[in-house]
């Protein structure tokens, strides 16, 4: 029988709707409107389609959002400055520097120089460490809107074995610990592991990861298992596609993600549930 289909449009559109209230609850009890700033250095193609619909998103919400543009010739120096503007810009409650950067600035010191209360994406070290404790302030948006497609379509987690795909420090590492903290059973694979295969076999809930069209075969899965597949690739025909073979692989498992369709319009979704926690968060400082 061929899998459920995970519905990341429909998903998303009612999380957005909940959002869209709260955050029109907010400014008119505080008059606080939820703010994201989002740099762009470069003209990397697919991150102006990211930030185009980040904008985008933010808008329908009813939040205030700024895009910068900045040339690909950018210097570290003139973009942490940018970022310290916003840092004290109280219009701007969240700040995301779009990533990939330009080889001649570091990310690792962009990423630091957010302040912790305004990272949206939570990849500041001071973030991470507080999701690595169970004591968060913002959620990695891709894991986070995979956690809330499985709490939606009420696939239980806990005491299930879990496997993902991918250790990369925005998807990988967050998603397998968001996985043990809702008590699955975790194994995180790589480029490293052997007898891959054997691994992914043993998985209820299979996280793809990896940014490699097709990797994800039917007979690396679990007759049943539930797959999630976080990747964004181009086939050979140019067509958008994920890590797992779909055709396939839908007929194997018991719910799987769709691409485009499926983990992608989360994430952009659990972005703007962070902004208005970051805005919500603005109100109680504004009180102390």
């Amino acid at each position: 029988m061929a899998a459920r289909i995970l519905d990341g449009k429909k998903i998303s559109a009612a999380v957005r709707e909940d959002i869209k209230a709260r955050a029109a609850a907010l400014t008119e009890r505080t008059g606080i409107v939820p703010g994201l700033a989002v740099i762009l250095v470069g003209e990397n193609p697919a991150s102006q389609v990211y930030v185009r619909n980040k904008k985008k998103a933010c808008e329908e919400a009813g939040f205030y959002s700024v895009v910068i543009t900045m040339p690909a010739d950018t210097e570290q120096e003139t973009l942490l400055e940018k970022i310290e503007e916003l840092k004290a810009d109280r219009q701007i409650h969240g700040i995301l520097v779009q990533l990939p950067l330009p080889p001649q600035i570091d990310e690792q010191a962009v990423i630091a120089a957010i302040p912790p209360e305004k990272d949206v994406d939570a990849f500041h070290p001071e973030n991470v460490g507080h999701i690595m404790i169970g004591d968060h302030r913002f959620l990695p948006c891709t894991p986070a809107g995979v956690m809330k497609m499985l709490e939606i379509e009420d696939i239980p987690v806990a005491g299930r074995e879990c496997v993902v795909i991918g250790r990369s420090n925005i998807v990988g590492k967050p998603m397998a610990m968001l996985l043990l903290q809702a008590n699955g059973t975790v194994t995180i694979c790589h480029s490293k592991t052997k007898n891959l295969a054997e691994v992914t076999r043993r998985a209820d809930i299979l996280v793809s990861a990896v940014g490699k069209a097709g990797f994800v075969t039917a007979d690396m899965v679990k007759p049943g298992a539930v797959v999630i597949d976080v990747g964004m690739n181009r086939n050979a025909e140019g067509k958008l596609c994920g890590d797992v073979d779909f055709p396939a692989v839908s007929e194997i498992a018991s719910a799987i993600t769709p691409v485009p369709g499926g983990v992608g319009v989360m994430t952009i979704t659990m972005l703007l549930e962070n902004t208005l926690r970051a805005a919500l968060n603005a109100e109680i400082s504004a009180y102390r």
